[in-house]
């Protein structure tokens, strides 16, 4: 078996095993970014009493400070297409400026783009947030560590249709491909 092929079939492995946790309480407690925690909070706040916010009910005062960490994610259930909403300077800095409107398979090779997949597809089933942490990103050649969570939106307050991340990590310099890793993963179910 080659190299690429065991280590895809080892993440596949490790994104059925991750560890799920009940509530949002026991996600913001593992969170260890300062930055992370605040859009957490911000993003329970402004649901409310719903079960998630929709984009509208997120303030963008009280997430500007923040903005390089956020990426977004439309998801559409008929065609099964997630598509990039929301892309704060780190995002475009590594994918370019043709995040917004495009399809996941147009900004990651195959194989990033099944992880990043099933990683969009728990979130928005669970609904639950997800967190990573350790090895988030391979640049060219060098390896970005840092942590990433991920939080479900909602047009309806019920059934996740978007997702709202965050990622922070040491800055490394782009200097070839971005590769996407999700190591440590957690799921903290919204239910």
């Amino acid at each position: 078996m080659g190299t690429n092929v065991a280590i895809a079939k080892g993440r596949a492995a490790q994104l059925a095993t991750m560890t799920t946790h009940p509530g949002f309480t026991q996600f913001t407690q593992v969170i260890a970014s300062p930055a992370l925690l605040a859009i957490a909070r911000h993003w329970n706040q402004a649901r409310d009493d719903k079960l998630m916010p929709s984009w509208a009910d997120l303030s963008s005062s009280a997430l500007a400070p923040h903005f390089q960490l956020l990426w977004g994610f439309q998801y559409d259930p008929q065609s099964d297409e997630f598509t990039g909403r929301l892309a704060g300077a780190h995002v475009t800095e590594w994918l370019g400026a043709n995040f917004w409107g495009a399809r996941l398979q147009d900004i990651h090779s195959p194989r990033v783009e099944k992880e990043a997949r099933h990683f969009f597809h728990k979130i928005i089933s669970g609904p639950a947030a997800g967190r990573c942490s350790g090895r988030l990103f391979v640049m060219g050649d060098h390896t970005a560590l840092g942590e990433r969570i991920a939080l479900p939106l909602s047009s309806d307050g019920v059934h996740a249709d978007a997702i709202l991340g965050a990622t922070e990590y040491e800055y490394v310099p782009v200097t070839g491909p971005v590769e996407l890793i999700h190591e440590n993963l957690e799921w903290f179910a919204l239910r």
